[in-house]
């Protein structure tokens, strides 16, 4: 059967304008979804559209904390069907995150089953694990029933939703909140609620309170796993003034000591979102890696409670210092930000500081205070007006059976007899005749009298602002003997102390100070030999690989490489490759292009001067401190161009400088001659008709010029001073002697 053709679309479906227009405009209507319907929490609620809607549906459920469980994903199938149609797995995994006591500070969700651990494995599926809401969950939603709210309708019209909740505690900064939106982010840090309840009352007390008073109150973050905050009180108070800046965030570790001598170090507590398998893995690939030599070995014998043990190396490290070096490689430290960007009370989106969020708390229970009371008094109006009825009806009772037996409409006549509402005859109309007795009719007195007392104590309420915020501060009292500091779930979990000074912390002392041998053949494979090797003819190599470099080291020490292109790379000794072997390729430490091979290699000793130069005669005095590179691309400081290439780097000591060319002839200038620079190309040391400089060297003028021949003996050339010209001049031929290589030798 053949498809019928589509329908043309119709003149009024078509609308003609720029294309840049169109997707501007639909991108913005996406932006705006996602940052107010998806990616930031609501200031006063401190939660996400799909946290309210899992809230609000298990309410609706009646799965209260008293209650029973029920299956995870009969929850998520009825968050889905009613209120959020964005995905079963996604609504899971929001709910999931509301239940793990290492993601919340206070969690939302009591669960059953397995909802994943801190090592990072995923929960159960949603049809294995069950749930209910938790106490600190019922007390958000507490008042919702009673007009404290705005509603909305939900995706489909056909039901209703809260805009925000009730909000009987600070949610926001008590669990915290993270999201990335378009062009936007939040980043908030759970805090302890008791504190943040002390800081709201003094508030109410203070309203011109300065965010440095209120952190009198709120000491700072307090993460679910607990931890060491190291941050400075100056940055922390400015952070929270600015709603913007971080926090360092520690291990907590011990050193539990082994008797004789020794101890291991045990971590008992990492940092917020920091997977505990992970850490493992980073510091077993750095001990790999030998940039952590001072660890031994590191294992994980946690349980219920987390105990990673890192066993040092040598018991003569002291282990706070051990574990600041640790802290600069692994997530041991980490930094959380602060950004409170979040939706006002007005749905629009901006950030606060801490003022400002305590603030818009206050303000929403203020809110949510005044419209429960409306709506208690609107309840008791209702009330008192029926019960007003039944007290006339017994005053009157004979007169109402009559009318009842009797009359053809008894409501329209009860209403004109006794000048009642309609509300009150159809209420008399619905009573029981067991209610006819007398005790019933005192009850309702009492009942009425009741009323009346409530009702004129909240209109004094919705008159004195006093009095209200009176109320809200006997509320938040109530809700802090929850959350007491006392109790486990209100205790302070993350602690605060300072950081040892980065001046404080040397690799020398983490790593055993023991002698060895670096060897770095021609062809570039590099590793140390333990002690030092005296006889270097003795070290093999690979065939058809040669002798480069032998340089008695230890393992504290800096190896500096100047590479032909110009750029000094350091590299620690202790993270050499040893052992038996050839070693590894001195291409996989640094950056060192294959074109290219090392000049010249020494031990960093600081305080030194260097005479760098090219193969074209150009060079200058450099700091050695000014060669130190920090990453395995190395730090360029001798530039070269045109088919040149960095030929020298000696220590300079010494008032003279000596070039030898390709052409053999040597010049001898005073070092006065040479500037010092940090980079550069460098000034013309001597001057050639064809080839380059081969060698050059700076020395004492009184001791005289010296080199080595090819059996090691120390010659010196006495007329030196025959060669003595001019800075960028010629030279003279090389005295008789002098080693075929053109080469000086080494110092």
């Amino acid at each position: 059967m053949a498809r019928k053709p589509p329908e043309p679309p119709k003149s009024q479906d078509i609308f003609l304008e720029p294309l840049d227009e169109a997707l501007s405009r639909r991108y913005l209507a996406y932006a705006l979804s996602t940052i107010t319907a998806r990616a930031l929490p609501d200031v006063r609620d401190g939660l996400k559209p799909v946290h309210r809607r899992i809230l609000y549906a298990m309410r609706q459920m009646r799965l209260n904390p008293n209650g029973a469980f029920k299956k995870s994903a009969k929850v998520v199938g009825e968050v889905m069907g009613n209120f959020h149609p964005h995905g079963d797995q996604a609504i899971y995994d929001a709910m999931v995150r509301l239940v793990q006591e290492f993601s919340v500070r206070v969690p939302l969700v009591d669960g059953q089953g397995n909802f994943g651990n801190i090592d990072g494995d995923n929960a159960a599926a949603m049809r294995y694990t069950e749930s209910r809401l938790t106490d600190a969950a019922a007390m958000l939603l507490d008042g919702i029933d009673e007009d404290a709210v705005d509603f909305r309708d939900t995706y489909d019209g056909e039901g209703r939703e809260p805009v925000v909740l009730p909000a009987a505690f600070p949610n926001l900064l008590a669990n915290g909140a993270s999201g990335i939106a378009v062009g936007m982010a939040t980043s908030v840090p759970p805090h302890n609620v008791a504190e943040v309840i002390d800081a709201l009352l003094h508030l109410i007390k203070t309203p011109d309170a300065r965010p440095a008073t209120l952190l009198k109150y709120i000491k700072g973050p307090d993460f679910p796993t607990g931890g060491v905050c190291v941050e400075t009180p100056e940055a922390m108070e400015e952070a929270y003034a600015t709603g913007r800046g971080g926090f360092r965030l520690r291990a907590r570790w011990r050193a539990e000591d082994l008797g004789r001598g020794r101890y291991q170090i045990v971590v008992t507590e990492i940092p917020y979102q920091v997977q505990k398998a992970k850490i493992i893995e980073r510091i077993a690939e750095l001990m790999q890696q030998k940039k952590l030599p001072m660890i031994d070995d590191v294992r994980d014998e946690s349980a219920q409670d987390i105990r990673l043990v890192i066993a040092p190396r040598s018991q003569n490290v002291d282990a706070a210092t051990l574990m600041e070096a640790v802290f600069r490689v692994t997530e041991l430290e980490t930094r959380f930000p602060l950004n409170m960007n979040v939706l006002g009370a007005d749905g629009a989106p901006r950030v606060m500081g801490l003022k400002d969020v305590l603030r818009a708390f206050l303000d929403h229970r203020r809110e949510v205070l005044v419209r429960r009371t409306k709506h208690r008094l609107g309840r008791i109006a209702e009330r008192l007006e029926i019960l007003e009825g039944f007290l006339i009806a017994y005053l009157n009772l004979d007169e109402v059976i009559r009318i009842i037996r009797y009359e053809e409409d008894p409501k329209q006549e009860l209403v004109r007899k006794f000048r009642l509402t309609e509300t009150q005859a159809e209420a008399i109309l619905n009573m029981r005749l067991r209610n006819l007795r007398r005790l019933e009719e005192m009850e309702i007195k009492g009942e009425h009298a009741a009323l009346k007392k409530e009702e004129r104590d909240l209109k004094v309420l919705m008159k004195s602002d006093e009095a209200q915020w009176s109320k809200i501060s006997n509320e938040l009292r109530e809700t802090r003997k929850a959350f007491d500091p006392k109790t486990p779930l209100g205790a302070r979990r993350t602690s605060f102390e300072g950081a040892l000074a980065d001046a404080d912390i040397r690799l020398e002392s983490l790593i055993e100070r023991e002698p060895v041998t670096v060897v770095l053949s021609e062809k570039g494979w590099i590793r140390t030999m333990k002690g030092h090797v005296e006889n270097v003819a003795d070290i093999k190599y690979k065939d058809g690989d040669a002798e480069a470099f032998v340089i008695k080291a230890m393992t504290t020490d800096k190896l500096m490489l100047f590479g032909t292109d110009g750029k000094f790379y350091t590299l620690e000794v202790s993270a050499l490759p040893g052992g038996r072997g050839h070693g590894e390729p001195i291409r996989l430490m640094i950056d060192l292009a294959n074109d290219q091979s090392v000049a010249a290699a020494f031990l960093y000793a600081g305080g030194r001067r260097l005479l760098v130069a090219s193969s074209s005669g150009h060079g200058f005095f450099v700091a050695e401190s000014e060669c130190l590179a920090t990453t395995r691309k190395g730090k360029q400081v001798l530039n070269v161009s045109g088919g040149a290439e960095a030929a020298v780097c000696r220590p300079a000591s010494g008032d003279m400088v000596a070039a030898v060319g390709d052409n053999k002839k040597l010049l001898v200038f005073p070092a006065s001659e040479l500037p010092e620079m940090a980079r550069g190309k460098g000034v013309q040391l001597q001057k050639y008709h064809e080839g380059g400089l081969s060698d050059a060297k700076v020395f004492d003028g009184q001791e005289g010029l010296t080199w080595v021949d090819r059996s090691g003996r120390v010659q010196t050339i006495e007329d030196w001073r025959d060669h003595l010209g001019k800075r960028a001049s010629s030279g003279r031929v090389t005295p008789k002697g002098f080693p075929t290589s053109r080469k000086f030798g080494p110092d």
